[in-house]
């Protein structure tokens, strides 16, 4: 589903939007390579659970609350309906080639934007994940859903992380646990690992499994330095 932000457009907008999605049918082409390597995308694209919506300037708070709307919206209906390979994908209009440093900044700053909107509406942290962005049990939460997150945009030094425009992609963390539960969340997790090498050229330094290490550091997809500091405020 393409579901466009109903906020009125310029035209130079308009053909914008109308870029971004001939370049989304792109990118689901790609999303559909046999080498792409996230096979839970692959489901998802299949399956047509791939809720995606727009929003401006990834630096730019315009359409946070917008974008916080749709994405408890999806939450909620995760909760009633928690199928496998659903997920939640924003867009960015950002017209700006950003270097990974600064892609990071900005997805921080939509992250705490959209975080604090959580808080004001008044929904509790996701027990079964922590908000301290120092431990291995880490993840977001909103609407009481935790999430874990993949960053996407063109700059990105990883093949599998690079997007024709910013992009946020928010997927349930209890779907992991139920591949967990079903023995199956090991098979797929080497999957995509193997199929990232063979795109990449050698495996991503950031992997880790959550209660290994805080995923914090995975979300943008920069090779982050020694003694990184999330800047993530609970």
């Amino acid at each position: 589903m393409l579901d466009t932000m109903s906020r009125p457009k310029t035209q130079n907008e308009s053909q914008s939007a109308s870029d971004r999605f001939q370049a989304f049918i792109r990118d689901k082409a790609f999303i559909r390579d046999k080498a792409f390597p996230c096979v839970g995308a692959k489901s998802a694209l299949a399956r047509h659970q791939m809720n995606i919506i727009e929003a401006g300037d990834i630096r730019c708070p315009r359409d946070d609350a917008t974008v916080y709307d749709k994405l408890s919206e999806f939450a909620i209906n995760f909760k009633a309906h928690p199928d496998l390979f659903q997920t939640f994908v924003v867009i960015f209009d950002t017209r700006d080639a950003l270097s990974e440093d600064s892609f990071e900044r900005a997805l921080w700053s939509r992250i705490q934007a959209l975080h604090d909107i959580d808080v004001k509406r008044g929904y509790p942290y996701d027990p079964r994940v922590s908000p301290d962005v120092t431990s291995p049990q880490f993840s977001l939460s909103f609407a009481g859903e935790a999430f874990y997150l993949v960053g996407l945009h063109p700059g990105a030094s990883r093949p599998a992380r690079r997007f024709l425009s910013p992009a946020i992609v928010f997927n349930a963390h209890d779907q992991f646990q139920q591949l967990r539960a079903d023995g199956r969340y090991e098979t797929l997790r080497e999957n995509i690992i193997g199929r990232d090498v063979a795109l990449a050229g050698s495996p991503n330094p950031m992997l880790s499994r959550h209660g290994d290490s805080s995923e914090a550091a995975q979300y943008s997809g920069r090779h982050v330095e020694d003694g990184w500091q999330c800047p993530f405020k609970p």
